[in-house]
């Protein structure tokens, strides 16, 4: 038995027309939070809103330490005229960027394909820096019924490269960590294979990427070899 552990953006699913980095966004976010609990908030107070989010951004930072939500929020919006439910203003923020969540067509049938192999399949991924569990989960909800674990940085406290995630993977699986396969689209998520010391698949979604790149989820288990 094989552990096949997936990313999620970029390797299972993506959302359309959204950049790799977010904070260009964060002012449309916080408008929303705005508009709906805080109608006396002025142009700075989103600005600075926004330049708070953008300074727990881990793609600026590089933190591997995941911080809950509640709690950004909360420091993000302590400036503003008067208080803000810090869990509602996530909620809203989140709704106010219009997300829309696309699964790749090879994902569920890969994933079933492996299952039927009597491997065991795995996420292991990183939320958008604010984003309650809860809202990414639901955003992935027709993946679920074919992933045997959900681990994402909001549950295991840590995001790639911090092997901790798979590391957690292995421990319930009661797998050696040399039975993990990791597969993913990033540079981050090559570092955390090799930092946790289980394979690692890079995919390329774009096509573009260089030989021993997957293209798509089929390689893993072939349609052919499923009958």
């Amino acid at each position: 038995m094989a552990v096949f552990v997936f990313d999620c953006g970029g390797t299972l699913m993506e959302y359309a027309g959204m950049p790799a980095a977010w904070s260009a966004l964060y002012p449309q976010g916080f408008r929303a939070v705005a508009d709906a609990l805080c109608t006396a908030c002025t142009a700075d107070d989103l600005a600075e809103a926004a330049a708070r989010l953008t300074a727990f951004n881990p793609r600026i930072t590089g933190r591997e330490i995941e911080y809950p939500p509640v709690e950004m929020f909360a420091a993000c919006l302590s400036h503003w005229p008067s208080p803000v439910d810090p869990q509602a203003a996530a909620e809203i923020f989140f709704r106010g960027l219009r997300l829309s969540p696309v699964l790749y067509p090879d994902s569920i049938p890969a994933l079933c394909r492996l299952q039927m192999h009597g491997h065991k399949t795995a996420v292991l991924t990183d939320l958008p820096s604010g984003m309650p569990d809860a809202l990414f989960r639901a955003d992935i909800a027709p993946l679920l019924p074919y992933i045997d674990l959900y681990v994402s940085s909001g549950t295991c406290g840590f995001r790639k490269p911090n092997p901790a995630g798979l590391r957690q993977i292995a421990a319930h699986f009661s797998a050696a960590m040399e039975a993990l396969v990791f597969i993913g689209d990033e540079d981050k998520d090559a570092a955390t294979a090799s930092r946790a010391g289980c394979g690692f698949l890079r995919i390329d979604r774009s096509g573009r990427g260089s030989a021993g790149c997957l293209h798509s989820l089929d390689a893993l288990c072939p349609a052919e070899s499923s009958s």
